[in-house]
């Protein structure tokens, strides 16, 4: 019986590295890249700004206590012109308002390298 499970465990383990020693030979047959050339990622630029809320109150100051001057929503298009302290200052293009808004609400969306 252990025998079995060993038998087992090495013929997975085989089909496991047939696929990464089919993928090393061929790395190895491509053009040599020059380790001068610096090599640009889209997972290392920063996303888009995003909304991790449904709506996100525009503020006439960078302050939680401040007056409202509009909200903006999920849907709407909007820019960041600038960072501050945890905000952002905003325009949203769907309505006009310019404005602060928290950071804890709008910022990068995060990309990933897999590779």
């Amino acid at each position: 019986m252990r025998s079995t499970r060993i038998a087992v465990a090495a013929a997975a383990l085989g089909s496991l590295a047939l696929p990464m020693a089919a993928t090393g030979s061929a790395a190895a047959t491509t053009a040599p890249v020059s380790s001068m050339t610096p090599v640009e990622r889209p997972c290392e630029r920063p996303g888009p700004w995003v909304i991790g809320t449904t709506a996100v109150t525009i503020r006439s100051k960078a302050s939680a206590k401040s007056t409202s001057v509009g909200i903006l929503y999920r849907g709407h298009k909007f820019s960041v012109h600038k960072s501050s302290g945890g905000w952002r200052y905003i325009t949203d293009k769907t309505t006009g308002v310019k404005g602060w808004v928290s950071g804890a609400w709008v910022y990068r969306d995060v990309r990933m390298c897999l590779n």
